[in-house]
């Protein structure tokens, strides 16, 4: 009997919300709950649900349950989804502009990276974003970009010379490995553990998450610390759900929004340095791996040596002069 007492008032309790929610909110991404993406999802979840009193139902779909990252941009469109958080490289034909990111050496830290997103920088690229008929809120973090190599340790910008580095299709990072005389290969993501095995490959370049998470440094004798480049997210909105919400709601999801992004940042930060302190365990136990961090001074010689390629992109059409100068002197 006390099982049907609880039951019916839990679906009591269901009903009454279901009721009261005026919106719904379904916010698709690929990734598990579990990481950094997925636990700001869920924290947005309930926050919006708390700043709008019950009147946004936000459903969260991790893992790819309802789109992958290349078909959610679409269901956007036709509000089939109403938020989804793509990878940066999902707007490349859209918004070419986000390439901003992939310019090695542009950031100095983390700490600038985020200024420059909260600056005029990131707003101008969030409305040429939302000029394409979506409504970005948010840029979500999966972090900086490290090297690794079988071949030489990458101390200096002439260590990556003839050596061949898998990247993922990008003018930025196709000029940035021929500026220091390196050959870049393209090939998927799911290839690069093989790649590097079979020496079809000599390196790699991609976030700690990354490299942990796919073993990449279990096939790799050096890595190198160089925090060259940047992956991130953008988090968007479906226009037509957007504009259909009244103003005091859009408040309320920006506020869980600006909530929700330092929360991300900061899972962010922990998971890399946690599997980055995982990966240093493994060199240490089995010798297999040796890591070096740059110095300011090895890391200003490979910025001089890379960022003659920002010219490349000072077209409107690819990236813009006025952002990427906007970038290099925010303070």
């Amino acid at each position: 009997m006390k099982k049907l007492v609880m039951s019916a008032v839990a679906t009591a309790v269901l009903a009454t919300s279901g009721l009261a929610a005026e919106y719904t909110l379904k916010f698709s991404h690929v990734v598990s709950p579990n990481t950094p993406k997925g636990k700001a999802a869920d924290f947005f979840e309930k926050r919006l649900e708390e700043l709008s009193g019950g009147k946004i139902d936000v459903q969260v779909y991790p893992s790819s349950q309802l789109y992958k990252d290349n078909a959610v941009l679409k269901a956007l469109t036709l509000n089939s989804v109403q938020m989804a958080a793509p990878s940066f490289s999902k707007f490349g034909k859209i918004v070419p502009q986000l390439a901003l990111f992939d310019l090695p050496f542009l950031f100095n830290d983390i700490d600038h990276l985020h200024r420059v997103q909260d600056s005029q920088v990131g707003k101008k690229l969030k409305g040429l974003v939302t000029a394409k008929g979506y409504v970005a809120l948010s840029f979500w973090d999966n972090g900086f970009k490290q090297l690794s190599s079988s071949e030489k340790p990458l101390i200096k910008p002439a260590d990556a010379e003839g050596q061949k580095f898998r990247i993922m299709s990008s003018k930025v990072l196709e000029a940035q490995f021929h500026a220091v005389g390196a050959n870049p290969q393209m090939m998927p993501f799911s290839e690069v553990y093989s790649g590097l095995q079979q020496g079809v490959i000599d390196g790699q370049e991609n976030t700690i998450s990354n490299i942990y998470t796919k073993k990449f440094h279990e096939v790799q004798k050096y890595l190198t610390i160089s925090n060259h480049c940047y992956l991130g997210y953008l988090v968007v909105v479906s226009k037509k759900f957007w504009e259909s919400l009244p103003s005091e709601l859009r408040k309320d999801v920006a506020q869980a929004m600006i909530e929700a992004t330092k929360k991300e940042r900061e899972y962010a930060q922990e998971l890399n340095d946690s599997q980055f302190d995982k990966i240093k365990e493994y060199a240490k136990t089995t010798g297999k791996l040796e890591i070096f961090e740059l110095t300011t001074e090895q890391r200003n010689d490979w910025k001089k040596a890379v960022s003659k390629i920002y010219p490349e992109f000072y077209d409107e059409d690819l990236i813009g002069k006025d952002l990427i100068e906007g970038a290099l002197s925010t303070k």
